[in-house]
């Protein structure tokens, strides 16, 4: 279980560094652009950072640490009610952003700037993950950097198959959002969570449930297996219909928008 105290320790330090940014950013940045862009890049630093490691555990975790799936999702449950709640009107999300954009909501420069610091964010995030994999301080990261060359498509199923769980997984996720959005942060929290973690338990053997485009981006594109193609459907166009379904939209709510 040392391999598992390790990757504990190591979330603890993404949010403890992304918290310390977001400050930052509230002290020296301007309310306005400069301030919701670091908040966008933060959030997408952070949410790949622990979900990269979240994944490696979830592969190798249950034959190479000695733990279960039932670890790996309570751990999923607690990142994501910590992510929830330290996200601070970021969205972390480019299909969350491109809604926006569609909905006259954000000029096209505020969209085009949101999705650069998303993409920034979770680029770094992904680098950094891969850095810290190479000091191999557990035997679980220096199996991740054996079969980490060699790794392959999330896709498990047929591409419209594949789809339609990545948009049903953005529109369930994004309906409970809304329908909880003036709830207290208290009741809003840990239902999200949970809501995730049920649609990973579900999703997750067949497209590996990201339901963020920067995300899987930056985890999954580069493995063989599927064609460039196939993951933009799969993990661009398929959220980005779910988040857009006629209805889903309506009333985005209280997120704090960047203005150009």
């Amino acid at each position: 279980m040392d391999g598992l105290n390790v990757s504990i320790a190591f979330f603890f330090l993404v949010f403890g560094l992304c918290q310390v940014l977001r400050w930052l950013s509230k002290r020296l940045l301007s309310p306005g652009t400069h301030g919701c862009l670091a908040r966008e890049f933060a959030g997408s630093f952070q949410l790949c950072m622990s979900c990269l490691e979240l994944r490696m555990l979830m592969d190798i975790g249950p034959w190479g640490g000695g733990f279960g799936l039932d670890v790996v999702l309570t751990l999923l449950f607690l990142l994501s009610a910590v992510h929830g709640a330290s996200l601070d009107g970021a969205s972390a999300n480019p299909t969350v952003s491109l809604q926006e954009f569609l909905l006259l909501e954000s000029s096209l420069a505020a969209t085009g700037a949101k999705l650069l610091a998303q993409g920034v964010g979770a680029g770094t995030g992904w680098a950094l993950t891969r850095l810290y994999w190479s000091c191999e301080l557990t035997q679980l990261h220096f199996i991740q950097n054996l079969i980490a060359p060699e790794c392959s498509s999330s896709i498990h199923t047929s591409l419209p198959h594949a789809a339609f769980l990545e948009g049903s997984c953005s529109f369930l996720l994004h309906l409970i959002l809304l329908k909880l959005r003036q709830s207290h942060p208290l009741y809003r929290v840990p239902a999200l969570a949970a809501t995730v973690t049920f649609l990973t338990y579900a999703a997750g053997p067949y497209t590996g449930a990201f339901f963020n485009p920067a995300l899987a981006t930056a985890a999954t594109f580069h493995c063989s297996g599927s064609s460039f193609w196939a993951y933009i459907q799969v993990y661009w166009l398929g959220p980005l219909a779910g988040e857009n379904f006629p209805g889903a939209g309506a009333g985005m709510g209280t997120r704090q928008k960047c203005s150009v």
